[in-house]
C-alpha cells in the first residue's frame, strides 16, 4: 500500500498497488548491463583532434637539417612542437549505440520501482492541476512527504483513440495540464519532473523520492506488467 497526499502535504489514506511490482526483483547484472547502456547512448562520439596532416601548419623545415648541432626536424607540424599535430588523438567514431531489450528494460525499471515501494520511498500525489505555477508549494510538500535531495516526480501523459489499420490504439499527445507543474518543479534543486512513457531506469536508481500521481501510477502499472500476468 502507497501513502496518498494532496498537495498540501495532507495524506489522504492509501493506495494499492500490483504485488507483481512490488515485490519485483532483478539480477545486478541485469540491471548494470541496463545502466551502462544508457550511459553508452548518452554519448555523442564527436570528439575530434588533428593529427599532423591536418593542422594548419607550414612543411617549411624549422631549420636546416645540418651545421647546427641540433636534431634533424621535418614540419613544425610534428607532435612535439607547440600547435603540433595529437598522436592517437580521439576521432568520432562509427555508430556505437548499444541495444536495449525492451522486456529487460521493463523488468529494470519494475525492479527498481518495486525497490522505493518497499523501502517506503515513492508516494502518491491526487492530482497535479495547479492554477498558476508556485514553486514554494511543491517545495513545501516535497519537504513534509519525502526524505532525500532528489526526488523524481511521474506524471500521466495524455492520450487520444485513434484508428490504425482497422485497429484502434492510444496515441501520446501534447496536453497542457502538466505546464504549471513542470515550471514548479524545474525551479527546486534536485527535483526531476517527467512522464511515465518516458521514465528511465536511470533516473529511478539515481532518486532518493519517487512522486507519482494516481492515474500515472495506474499507467505505469499497465506499462510494466505488459508481459506479466496481474494477479
Amino acid at each position: 500500500m502507497l501513502k496518498k497526499f494532496n498537495l498540501e502535504g495532507k495524506e489522504l489514506g492509501k493506495v494499492s498497488t500490483s504485488d507483481a511490482i512490488a515485490n519485483a526483483t532483478a539480477s545486478s547484472q541485469l540491471i548494470k548491463d541496463y545502466i551502462v547502456a544508457l550511459r553508452a547512448n548518452a554519448r555523442q562520439w564527436s570528439a575530434n583532434t588533428k593529427g599532423r596532416s591536418e593542422v594548419n601548419h607550414s612543411t617549411k623545415k624549422p631549420h636546416p637539417q645540418k651545421g647546427g648541432g641540433r636534431s634533424r626536424q621535418g614540419s613544425l607540424a610534428a607532435p612535439h612542437y607547440k600547435g603540433g599535430g595529437r598522436v592517437f588523438g580521439p576521432k568520432p567514431k562509427f555508430d556505437q549505440h548499444v541495444s536495449i531489450n525492451a522486456r529487460s528494460k521493463r523488468q529494470v525499471i519494475r525492479a527498481l520501482i518495486g525497490e522505493k515501494i518497499r523501502q517506503g520511498k515513492l508516494v502518491v500525489l491526487d492530482s497535479l492541476e495547479m492554477k498558476a505555477p508556485k514553486t514554494s508549494s511543491v517545495a513545501s510538500f516535497f519537504e513534509k512527504t519525502t526524505t532525500g535531495k532528489r526526488v523524481l516526480f511521474l506524471a500521466e501523459g495524455a492520450f487520444e483513440e485513434v484508428k490504425l489499420q482497422d485497429k484502434k490504439e492510444k496515441v501520446s499527445v501534447k496536453s497542457q495540464k502538466h505546464v504549471n507543474m513542470l515550471r514548479s518543479v524545474r525551479n527546486i534543486p534536485g527535483a526531476q519532473f517527467s512522464m511515465v512513457q518516458n521514465v528511465s531506469g536511470y533516473d529511478v536508481a539515481l532518486a532518493n523520492d519517487i512522486v507519482i500521481t494516481e492515474p500515472a501510477l495506474k499507467e505505469l502499472e499497465v506499462w510494466l506488467l505488459k508481459d506479466e500476468e496481474v494477479k
